[in-house]
């Protein structure tokens, strides 16, 4: 039985996008929730909403692949620009060793 190919969701800002969106729990929420204002708690509740959503690594493998500063910002697949620089130090340091 042949299947019919899906089309693929490219978002035209961002060619790396794809469908993955269509299942992500923060598809048509308030876009400011994820680039909270700086503090003890800014976050916390875009991470509630990170933190049951099932395409949350693909989420985050996006925002690695952004180049310049699109990936400083704002909250990705639960984690926070420093949360995400820490994630990407603690590899390489394990990689060197």
């Amino acid at each position: 039985m042949n299947t019919i190919p899906q089309p693929r969701v490219i978002c035209p800002v961002h060619p790396l996008a794809d469908t993955w969106k269509l299942q992500a729990a923060c598809r048509g929420m308030d876009t400011r929730l994820w680039y909270p204002a700086q503090g003890l708690r800014a976050g916390a509740e875009a991470k509630a909403v990170c933190a049951g959503c099932p395409v949350r690594a693909e989420c985050l493998a996006y925002v690695t692949a952004l180049p310049g500063p699109e990936r400083r910002y704002g909250i990705w697949g639960g984690l926070s620009d420093r949360e995400r620089r820490a994630r990407r130090r603690a590899r390489r340091v394990e990689r060197a060793s």
